[in-house]
C-alpha cells in the first residue's frame, strides 16, 4: 500500500482488471492524453476527463449514458486554479475561503478566455467548479496540469460510488482507468449553488446545507 497526504491506499477489489491503478503519475498522464480516470473525492468517486478536451468530455458523457444537457463539474486545484476559467464575485470569494478545499461547487460566469470545453456546461455561459478535499484528487488535478470535468464515476440514475469496486461495478471494464484511493469518507455529493445571477439558488443539496451557506 501506498500513501498520499494521510490516506492509505488500498487493494479493496474482490476482482483484478487492468482498468485498476494505485499509481497517481499514470492516471495523470491518462487524463493528459485525453483518456478518462475515476479518483476518489472526499464525497465519492469522479469520472474525471481533461475538461479542455471536446473529446474526452463526451467521452465521459458516453461512458454514463449522462444527457448532453446536463453540464459537469469542473474539479480544481485551489482558488487560484478555478479563477483561470470562472469569474469570482465577492460572495463567491468569501464561500470558496471558508468551504473549500470541500464539499461545495458554485456556478459562476466563465471567463471570456476560459478554455473549457462547451460540453462540460452544455453550451450555458457558466461554469460549475470546486476545489475538493481529498489528497488524491488536489495531487491528480495538479500532476495533469488540466482542469478536470468529473461527475460521479457511474451509470446515469445509479448509486454514486464510494468504493474502487463500485465504479468498476457500475461502470464495466474498459471504460476507465480507475485510480483507487479507498473508500470515500463523506458518500454523499457536493452541494451546488447557482452565484452567477444576483439570487443565490440552490441547485443541489448536498454536505454543505443551506445553514451553512448563510
Amino acid at each position: 500500500a501506498i500513501t498520499a497526504g494521510g490516506f492509505r491506499l488500498r487493494h479493496t477489489f474482490t476482482r483484478m482488471a487492468s482498468d485498476v491503478t494505485f499509481d497517481l503519475k499514470t492516471a495523470a498522464e491518462r487524463l493528459r492524453e485525453g483518456g478518462l480516470v475515476a479518483f476518489p473525492t472526499e464525497t465519492v468517486y469522479g469520472l474525471g476527463a481533461d475538461a479542455s478536451n471536446d473529446k474526452a468530455v463526451a467521452g465521459i458523457y458516453a461512458a454514463k449514458g449522462r444527457p448532453s444537457f446536463n453540464p459537469l463539474i469542473v474539479h480544481c486545484y485551489d482558488l487560484s486554479h478555478a479563477e483561470k476559467c470562472v469569474e469570482f464575485s465577492d460572495v463567491a470569494r468569501r464561500l470558496a475561503e471558508k468551504f473549500w478545499p470541500g464539499p461545495l461547487t458554485m456556478v459562476l460566469p466563465r471567463r471570456k478566455d476560459c478554455s473549457i470545453s462547451l460540453l462540460v456546461s452544455a453550451g450555458l455561459p457558466t461554469v460549475g467548479v470546486r476545489v475538493p478535499a481529498h489528497p488524491i484528487a488536489a495531487q491528480l488535478i495538479r500532476e495533469s496540469d488540466c482542469f478536470v470535468a468529473a461527475p460521479s464515476a457511474n451509470k446515469s440514475g445509479k448509486i454514486s460510488p464510494t468504493t474502487a469496486q463500485h465504479v468498476l461495478d457500475s461502470l464495466g471494464p474498459g471504460k476507465a482507468l480507475i485510480l483507487d484511493g479507498g473508500p470515500c469518507a463523506v458518500g454523499v455529493e457536493s452541494t451546488i449553488i447557482d452565484l452567477s445571477t444576483d439570487v443565490p439558488t440552490l441547485l443541489r443539496p448536498g454536505v454543505v446545507s443551506v445553514e451553512d451557506l448563510e
